[in-house]
């Protein structure tokens, strides 16, 4: 039996945006999770609708992208989920699927969170410009400590 860390994190709070680097952050929660004795919740955050006149497309700051309905959201993140427990041997991660602006969902979440896991975007050092400004808030706001983890993990 492991010894279980009394002053581990006990509820890990894990941002997914879709991409790879959102699943490596769901991985590494997971297996931080496993090896301490803690909980962990996956929260995807789906930006709110603003369809532009007669497109199925919201309007991004930089650009435009489609919006993913939530049902869709939700089942990609049961896939990344379920691959991701069945290759650890490990159960028991709650999944959750919010509307509205990713950063502030993560900020609400970390209020009772023991760690706040987010993915970063690109390679560098601590830049709202490098982190993406999701990851960037989240650092500079949550109400626990941040991993963040990175794009390619082992890659300098």
């Amino acid at each position: 039996m492991a010894h279980l860390d009394p002053a581990a994190p006990r509820r890990i709070v894990v941002g997914f945006d879709g991409s790879p680097t959102g699943q490596r952050a769901v991985r590494w929660a997971a297996e931080e999770a496993a090896s301490r004795g803690g909980d962990v919740e996956v929260i995807a955050v789906r930006e709110r609708d603003e369809p532009l006149p007669g497109t199925s497309y919201a309007f991004q700051p930089y650009g435009r992208r489609p919006v993913a309905d939530e049902d869709s959201v939700r089942a990609h993140l049961h896939d990344v989920v379920s691959h991701i427990t069945s290759a650890l041997g490990r159960g028991g991660i709650t999944e959750t699927v919010v509307t509205g602006d990713p950063a502030t969902e993560l900020l609400k979440a970390s209020a009772d969170a023991d760690l706040l896991v987010v993915g970063s975007h690109r390679r560098g050092a601590l830049s709202e410009v490098l982190l993406g400004s999701v990851s960037a808030s989240c650092v500079r706001h949550a109400r626990c400590p941040v991993v963040v983890v990175p794009a390619t993990l082992g890659v300098p």
